[in-house]
């Protein structure tokens, strides 16, 4: 179970979280986004950023969790689980579901404009883009909500009371 945090800890910034640091988990929405204009090896590199972003913080919260738990029995476990959670949570939450969602999005969208539209092929794909990043604020909040459920209800309960990604 966590215990509540001083008011040291919680005025605490914690970079991957509270800066714009975390943005850079949204880089490979924006590469999927841009899919139909760039050359796919950008769309690639977008997913190196923000996986990028997912194992910097992982590890992030390893060395917090080994820093909280000192020398306690147990220790490692508890280091093992923080950095788990948090890469799974984010490999899922910032990664894998918002870039396949927006990727079908897209796809989506540029096929029904090329079936419903006369619009010439560069115009929709910079409206396919566009569709495509305006997308992204909205699925943001569903889909953490949704790992969240998801992994509460599966890896979490093999770890059971150890504290979980915040």
């Amino acid at each position: 179970m966590m215990e509540p945090k001083s008011e040291n800890e919680s005025k605490r910034v914690d970079i991957y979280r509270d800066t714009w640091v975390r943005y850079l988990g949204y880089a490979n929405e924006v590469g999927e986004a841009f899919r139909a204009l760039v050359p796919v090896g950008m769309v690639w590199a977008s997913y190196a950023v923000a996986m990028a972003y997912v194992s910097a913080d992982a590890m992030d919260k390893g060395k917090k969790a080994a820093v909280v738990h000192g020398d306690n029995p147990g220790k490692s476990v508890r280091v093992a689980v923080a950095v788990v959670d948090t890469f799974v949570w984010q490999a899922l939450a910032s990664v894998a579901i918002p870039g396949f969602t927006i990727n079908r999005v897209c796809a989506a969208s540029l096929y029904l404009l090329g079936r419903t539209t006369r619009w010439p092929l560069p115009v929709r794909k910079w409206s396919t883009t566009a569709i495509g990043l305006s997308t992204i604020p909205f699925i943001i909040t569903p889909i953490d909500r949704s790992v969240d459920f998801l992994l509460d209800s599966s890896l979490r309960k093999v770890y059971g009371g150890v504290e979980k990604h915040d």
